[in-house]
């Protein structure tokens, strides 16, 4: 029979040293990981946030001019030029979509808001159509297409709501 060799008791302590530095080593990670997923999330909402608010006061600023060139106060020639500047606006707000980089969860809502400003920015098309025509029909699809982009936009609010509740 072969005798065991006493374990030098250092080797333990070494190991229980080496655990134990991994496993601290592990949860400084996946807390660090954990900081970090909060804080892409919270800057995509930051810049989710700004990019609604920007839309909402060009679209609040473009219905302003059509009501006043509705009621005749202004020209059809300045109010083709505030529909370009609306246009222009509206595919500019849908760049910055593309710059966001959502966190898995938000996906969805991005796109649903991105839907939402594509269906704006079409309905706006069309309003510009009806003021250089006059033809009603083009100023009720553009109506239609303005109820879906509301549509969009509660459903992305409402996934918002839900990705931001599971994280």
């Amino acid at each position: 029979m072969k005798k065991k060799k006493p374990t030098n008791p250092n080797t333990r302590v070494y190991i229980a040293i080496g655990a134990g530095a991994i496993i601290i080593g592990t949860v400084i990670l996946f807390s660090y990981s954990l900081d970090q997923s909060k804080i892409l999330g919270q800057r995509f909402g930051d810049n989710l946030a700004q990019i609604q608010a920007d839309l909402r006061n060009d679209s609040n600023n473009f219905e302003s001019k059509l009501s006043l060139y509705e009621k005749g106060n202004i020209t059809k020639q300045e109010m083709l030029v505030y529909s370009d500047k609306q246009i222009a606006s509206l595919n500019n707000i849908m760049s910055r979509y593309d710059d966001l980089k959502p966190p898995q969860s938000f996906a969805q809502s991005l796109e649903l808001f991105r839907l939402s400003t594509q269906s704006e920015l079409e309905s706006d098309k069309l309003i510009k159509e009806w003021i250089e025509a006059g033809d009603n029909s083009t100023k009720l699809k553009s109506d239609q297409l303005l109820i879906q982009a509301f549509q969009y936009e509660t459903s992305a609010l409402d996934a918002f709501s839900k990705a931001k509740g599971a994280s």
